[in-house]
């Protein structure tokens, strides 16, 4: 028996062994540090960077515009079915044909629609020929080159068009003798076959219900339509000269009023087109006045535009507002910046007084300079300086006292791996970015990586990318 429990003793204590053993300690180990490394991470700072880009912002209105021009409507002279003799913005001449009335409808043997009309050698060559110098010269920075390729394109196939109508409409004419009258055009223009009650509409007169695209309506008269004696067929656009009115509010029309030429995107072809401008006041509401010069044939037809007035457009680099702050500097002029005796560094000499004897002499201490003015005037970090250090003039006895301060907008730049403060000269801004000037000294280069939030870092402190 004695045996017995000698054993089982030995073996109860073999078991409480076993219990205890390392692999719970490890696992308890990897557990606490597991739990203290998720709580810094949690509690720690974390920085972010940004990479610096070239870019632009663009500070732009929109507007509904309503355009006005030098328009002159002509009335049918006498009932029957019409037949133009030119298709919808032709440059016609004064004194060319513009249209036949009959009886009866015109049996033409083919449409005289530019649609269905089939080009000859002579333009098919000449539309080869534009489409060549397009590819060849074409480049994405100039999209703008498509819409003038269309245009051009448009204006071939459209005076060819024309040619084979006139020549349709002179044989049936010569067919029919008098049963047919043909109307020549009284003056030059560009043929508008679009009516909407706004030929009349003048400056003075214009009202907020005249920019409701709502209740906007306008007729196109189709060829072969029939018409009544005095009814309006057709208008002639006689100028070059087009107005686009815009409604303002008050604020709006204030910052403009001393604005006089002002560029402008309009929406329909995305073509950016320079204007006159002014701002008119009528019945106590404000209007803007774009005043164009040129591409009006492009939209003779249109009554109503989108158009934006482009007021600020500046290029450089592009920065979040977040990493924005401002700095305290010394200011010192120029004639306090020295250099070592090697002239490898430069920096500012300081008085100092001697301990022992107490006389006074200076010591060059080599400092980064931030920003230099114009003039010469530099800009001293005051963390380097201690308040009311006395600089002396290289080559003088003359003194300066730095005292006062002057703040610096700029961002903490990290490309060594350390904040490192960079001035920059702010052009212009949106919600979210500004756009910096580049190629500036003391400031920012393409390509730099910068800290997100400026509040966030301190000078000279280690950032992790």
């Amino acid at each position: 028996m004695a045996f017995g429990r000698k054993n089982f003793a030995k073996i109860s204590q073999y078991k409480t062994r076993q219990e205890m053993n390392i692999g719970i300690l490890i696992f308890t180990l990897i557990l606490i540090y597991l739990i203290v490394t998720i709580f810094t991470y949690a509690t720690s700072k974390r920085i972010s960077t940004y990479e610096v880009r070239r870019g632009s912002i663009v500070r732009d209105n929109s507007y509904n515009g309503l355009i006005l021009r030098q328009e002159v409507t002509a009335a049918a002279e006498s009932k029957g079915y019409i037949s133009f003799f030119r298709n919808e913005n032709s440059k016609v001449k004064k004194g060319s044909n513009i249209y036949a009335i009959s009886p009866m409808r015109l049996d033409t043997e083919v449409s005289t629609e530019t649609e269905a009309f089939t080009p000859g050698d002579e333009v098919q060559k000449k539309l080869t020929l534009k489409t060549q110098n397009f590819n060849e010269n074409f480049s994405p920075q100039k999209f703008s080159s498509v819409y003038t390729l269309k245009k051009e394109m448009t204006e071939i196939l459209s005076d060819a068009s024309n040619q084979s109508k006139m020549m349709q409409l002179d044989t049936l004419i010569a067919q029919n003798g008098g049963n047919i009258h043909v109307s020549q055009s009284a003056s030059d223009g560009i043929l508008v076959r679009t009516i909407d009650g706004y030929e009349n509409v003048s400056e003075g007169a214009l009202k907020a219900e005249d920019f409701d695209r709502t209740s906007y309506s306008a007729v196109r008269l189709e060829d072969q339509a029939e018409v009544q004696a005095g009814e309006i067929v057709y208008k002639l656009v006689t100028g070059e000269e087009w107005t686009v009115y815009i409604q303002l509010d008050k604020g709006t029309a204030e910052e403009l009023a001393d604005t006089t030429y002002i560029k402008t995107r309009i929406d329909k072809d995305n073509e950016t087109v320079w204007a006159d401008f002014s701002i008119l006041q009528i019945d106590g509401s404000y209007y803007g006045k774009l005043v164009f010069d040129n591409s009006m044939i492009r939209y003779a037809e249109d009554r109503f535009l989108n158009i934006e007035l482009i007021l600020e457009q500046e290029s450089g680099l592009k920065i979040p507002k977040s990493a924005v702050i401002e700095k305290e500097f010394y200011v010192v002029p120029a004639e306090y910046l020295a250099s070592n005796k090697s002239g490898t560094a430069q920096g500012v000499m300081i008085e100092k007084k001697n301990d022992e004897d107490g006389t006074v002499e200076s010591v060059f201490q080599a400092a980064d300079i931030y920003y230099m003015t114009e003039d010469g005037d530099f800009y001293l970090n005051p963390d380097d300086f201690p308040h009311h250090t006395s600089l002396l003039k290289p080559g003088s006895s003359e003194t300066f006292l730095l005292r006062e301060k002057k703040k610096l907008p700029g961002v903490y730049n990290v490309n060594q791996g350390y904040s490192v403060f960079r001035r920059v000269l702010i052009l212009c801004e949106n919600a979210d970015y500004y756009i910096v000037e580049e190629g500036t000294s003391y400031s920012l280069s393409n390509y730099d990586h910068i800290v997100l939030d400026g509040n966030m870092v301190e000078a000279s402190e280690v950032v992790f990318q």
